[in-house]
């Protein structure tokens, strides 16, 4: 089984990118403000939830998508430590939402030590709803997630294969795949986890 979200792409960049930030703080520390970003553009395009982004939504380009994580900023504004709780976007997406309007929308964690199997289904559930996910890892201990370490990015599609489950990250404006069992299982006590989107469409 595989299912990839349709998502969106902004000029020729996969989804948002963090990079094309101009303020120096939001280029190094700006990811969980993207990540509220592209959940809010999802919603808006694929959802009918248009008021969740300020600018025209069948006209994606770079210009609106900087414009708009500096509008996202006061809410999820980098900080010494980062955004590194579930809670902590939750939190401040959360007043974001509630100075737009929205009564759509419903943010919970799921945290990073629950089973990987029950991690998994969580994963299915929102994508096969169209829903993107927020994901924050914090340390890791496998090398090849060395560039996702601290870091909000996006989960946008997963596949069941024969050596186990994959999904579908999204984050600098790519797409890749990777191990899902070997992502969740960072070696390190203090975990991170996904914040998961529930929400109702407009009529």
């Amino acid at each position: 089984m595989k299912r990839e979200l349709p998502y969106f792409n902004v000029n020729h960049s996969f989804g948002g990118n963090q990079d094309w930030f101009r303020d120096p703080m939001m280029r190094l520390g700006g990811c969980g403000a993207a990540a509220a970003c592209d959940v809010c553009i999802n919603a808006a395009l694929h959802h009918n939830l248009v008021h969740l982004y300020p600018y025209e939504i069948q006209n994606l380009c770079k210009e609106d998508y900087i414009k708009f994580a500096m509008k996202m900023k006061p809410y999820l504004k980098p900080r010494l430590q980062g955004i590194d709780t579930l809670e902590l976007l939750i939190d401040g997406f959360n007043h974001y939402l509630n100075d737009v309007g929205d009564k759509n929308l419903e943010l919970t964690g799921c945290h990073g030590d629950v089973s990987v199997e029950e991690a998994f289904q969580k994963v299915k559930d929102q994508i096969d709803q169209g829903i993107a996910i927020p994901f924050l890892l914090l340390k890791h201990k496998g090398s090849k997630f060395k560039d996702l370490v601290w870091h909000w990015f996006m989960l946008v599609g997963y596949e069941e294969r024969d050596d186990g489950a994959y999904i579908k990250i999204g984050t600098y404006g790519k797409s890749h795949w990777l191990p899902f069992g070997e992502l969740w299982a960072t070696g390190f006590e203090r975990k991170g986890g996904m914040v998961l989107v529930d929400y109702n469409e407009s009529e």
